[in-house]
Parts: structure tokens; C-alpha cells; sequence
């Protein structure tokens, strides 16, 4: 797929950036490189004050091997850095605001960026080229993706998302129809990935909560691959780990992971988040279904959800 990253690379430098391709991009196997080699270049380009944002080409799978050896102390005192992603990229960018206080972009990967933006959205670019102080508000576009990826051997150059199905934001729970306008610090991420760091200092939401947003959360999460059971234990063992503790909303992304006979994705989280009596808004795009809306952690969120509007607004302070 070079020839797609090839035309993701270009889209960038159209902007005017300078663009510095990372050693580590072997696409042999499901890692790039030993974890010490990708650990050591992250660190390098978090700590280069002339790197301006990291955007790996996909979410990857385990990059909980690099939790461990990263030095988060030197994190802590470096010029922040945005990092761009999904999936497993929570799996780094939600410990790196956690533990740093430096923003993330939960947005799209670098193969996404060539689409066209649907009305309503934002991509990833315009995000991290904002003022601080900026506030931008995106609207769900109505329409998302069924099933299906695109060929980028065949199609390196697509740039139009196939949406073929209509659909807005659902409340879960509670008569379903109440209106919702909540407000916080926005924190979240891959439910399939930030279970197995939940209960570890790396997640400590609670600490977060106290120390850096006394006016609470909106905590997102959205689901990759777990079926419906899965995705209620997992959401179970969050809670009991105190990942939401302090949400004032929970949003909740549009999945195509499967549902189960007994149990639907939305009964599951119900399931596991319901006893927590906050608004639960579900199918927002921050999941793996096209198109997406790029959230970014640490910045302070405001969600309204009502019959006639669905917004959700930040402010990079």
C-alpha cells in the first residue's frame, strides 16, 4: 500500500509541511520494528521541539509493548507535541494526556487524510494548525459507512467515503428522547485496547479528574472488533477501574462490531454504564466506521444532543 501513503504524504506537504518519514515503516508484520527501536524514535520525535505532530499510517495492534519504556518524566518537561490517531493509538495517546497533560488528536490516520471532509466535520489538519484558544464545533453529517473498506492497492488514490446508510446520535437509556447539553474535559479512547490498562497507573482517570478538570469529564470510547459480551466486560472492568469516574456524559462511537442474539452493542453498554446516571449519547463518529470526528484529549468539551441539534463543541484551552 506505498502507493497510498505516498498520496496521504503529498496531501500534507499541499499544506506546506515539511514531512520526515520515521525508520521504523517495515510492513512485513504487525509491528514495524523491535518495541526498544519504536520507543526510541517516538521519544526522539516527542522530544524534537521541530516535530510538530506524529501521525502513524495505521492504528496498529500492540503498542502497549512501548508503555514501559518510554521516559515519561522527560515527557512531562518537553515542548508538547500533538500525536494523531486511532484504534490502538489510544493505547499511547490517552496515558500521554493522562500522565502529561499534553492534548492528543483521537482522529483519523494518516491512510485517511486524503478523503474529502463531509460537511460538518473536521479533519485532523485543520485541527492542529488552530490557535490555543480556538473553539470549533462539528455536527454528525447524517450518514455513515455499512460495511467494507476501500482497496488502497487498487485505489491508492480514493478520496470520496462510500456513506451508504443515514443515522444520527442515540441516547441510551432513560426515555431515550431527553435532551442533552453536558460539559467537561474530554478523555477516551479504544475500548478493545484501554481495557488492559485499566487499574494501572497509566489510566488513572480519577487522578486526571482531580487534578486537571474539578469541573468533570465528557469521557468518549468506541469499540474496534470485541462482540457485544466482550465489550460489556470490558466496559464493566473500566468502570470498576474508575475510567469513568467524574463524566458528566459518556459519548459512545459507532461500531459495526457485532452484536450478540441476547445482547446488542447498546444493550451492553447500558449493561455496564447505565447504574452510572449520566447521559450516555451512542453512534457518534469517533469509531471505526467512516466518517470521523477527530476529538481531541484534554481539550474542554461541550455536548448538546437534542431532537432538532447534535453538536459537540472544544476549546483548546
Amino acid at each position: 500500500m506505498r502507493g497510498r501513503l505516498d498520496v496521504a504524504l503529498g496531501d500534507i506537504r499541499a499544506r506546506g509541511y515539511e514531512v520526515v518519514v520515521g525508520a521504523c515503516m517495515d510492513g512485513s508484520g504487525h509491528v514495524s520494528a523491535p518495541a526498544a527501536e519504536r520507543a526510541d524514535e517516538l521519544m526522539s520525535m516527542l522530544t524534537d521541539p521541530a516535530v510538530k505532530a506524529i501521525v502513524p499510517p495505521w492504528g496498529g495492534e500492540t503498542a502497549i509493548d512501548l508503555i514501559p519504556l518510554l521516559d515519561w518524566d522527560r515527557l512531562r518537561e518537553a515542548e508538547p507535541t500533538w500525536v494523531v490517531g486511532f484504534s490502538d493509538m489510544s493505547t499511547l495517546m490517552t496515558p500521554l494526556t493522562l500522565l502529561t497533560g499534553t492534548a492528543t488528536l483521537h482522529g483519523n490516520n494518516l491512510m485517511d487524510t486524503p478523503y474529502r471532509v463531509p460537511d460538518g466535520l473536521l479533519s485532523w489538519l485543520d485541527i492542529v494548525a488552530a490557535p490555543p484558544g480556538h473553539r470549533f464545533t462539528q455536527t454528525p453529517p447524517g450518514r455513515h459507512r455499512t460495511v467494507g473498506f476501500d482497496d488502497y492497492v487498487l485505489h491508492p488514490d480514493v478520496r470520496e467515503y462510500t456513506l451508504d446508510a443515514r443515522g444520527g446520535w442515540t441516547r441510551l437509556g432513560g426515555d431515550g428522547d431527553g435532551d442533552v447539553v453536558a460539559e467537561g474535559r474530554l478523555i477516551g479512547g479504544c475500548v478493545d485496547v484501554l481495557c488492559n490498562l485499566a487499574g494501572t497507573p497509566y489510566l488513572d482517570v480519577p487522578a486526571f479528574a482531580r487534578e486537571r478538570s474539578p469541573e468533570g469529564l465528557l469521557v468518549y470510547v468506541e469499540v474496534c472488533e470485541s462482540d457485544a459480551f466482550t465489550t460489556c466486560r470490558q466496559l464493566h472492568g473500566m468502570r470498576l477501574a474508575g475510567f469513568f469516574d467524574g463524566a458528566n456524559a459518556i459519548l459512545v462511537g459507532r461500531t459495526g462490531a457485532a452484536d450478540r442474539p441476547s445482547l446488542s452493542q447498546h444493550e451492553a453498554v447500558l449493561d455496564a454504564l447505565g447504574s452510572l446516571n449520566v447521559p450516555i449519547i451512542a453512534d457518534v463518529e469517533c469509531g471505526h466506521v467512516p466518517p470521523y470526528m477527530p476529538i481531541v484529549n484534554g481539550a474542554y468539551g461541550r455536548v448538546v444532543h437534542t431532537a432538532s441539534r447534535s453538536e459537540l463543541a472544544q476549546t483548546l484551552r
